[in-house]
Order: C-alpha cells, then sequence, then structure tokens
C-alpha cells in the first residue's frame, strides 16, 4: 500500500498488487514438479547420438621483442643526523581503585 497527501490535505490510499510475486511462486512450483517428475523416473530424457565438433588448432611459436632499457642507479645508505627524542619515564603511584565484589550470605 502507498500513501499520497493531496494539496488540499486529504489522504489517497492507493493498494498495490503482488503479481510479480504470484508468477515467481507459480514457475517455481512449476520446476519443482518438473525436478520431482525427473527425479522419481516419471519423466526421463534419452539423448542419443550427437557430439561435438572438431577443432584442430596449430599455431606457431612467436618471438620476444628486443627491447633496450635504461635506468637510473638506486643509491641507499645511511647518514648520522641528530634528532631530538622524547623521553618517557614511568613511576609507580599508590591510588584508590574501586572494586566490585559479590557478597555470599552462606545459604543453600
Amino acid at each position: 500500500m502507498a500513501e499520497y497527501r493531496n494539496t488540499d490535505g486529504t489522504t489517497a490510499v492507493e493498494k498495490r498488487g503482488n503479481t510479480g510475486l504470484v508468477i515467481g511462486g507459480v514457475v517455481l512450483a512449476v520446476l519443482i514438479i518438473v525436478g520431482l517428475l525427473f527425479a522419481t523416473g516419471f519423466w526421463s530424457a534419452n539423448v542419443k547420438g550427437g557430439a561435438l565438433p572438431t577443432v584442430n588448432v596449430s599455431a606457431k611459436g612467436g618471438d620476444m621483442p628486443s627491447v633496450d632499457v635504461h635506468s637510473k642507479e638506486l643509491v641507499v645508505g645511511t647518514t648520522k643526523q641528530t634528532v631530538t627524542v622524547p623521553k618517557v619515564e614511568t613511576q609507580k603511584t599508590t591510588i584508590d581503585v574501586p572494586t566490585v565484589g559479590v557478597k555470599d550470605d552462606g545459604k543453600k
């Protein structure tokens, strides 16, 4: 269903059919029935004759092209530099931490 509001304030409700759903259900039911008929042997299909076509393929091997490549040389190394590195320290401090527990009153 679709609801539309008109410019004068009235509301129009349009009900749409489920035609696509019905057609899909019918097609599915037919496919299930056909599958059952073949599975139970009520229907059978004997295909006689027929063959794949014979295809002869011949090809001559190719050659890779000759290529001259000129490239820059990559130089990798290290140099000594002075950088500022932050110093991180840890220290132990005693604080109050909340605790959670369950008290058993001993009843069984």
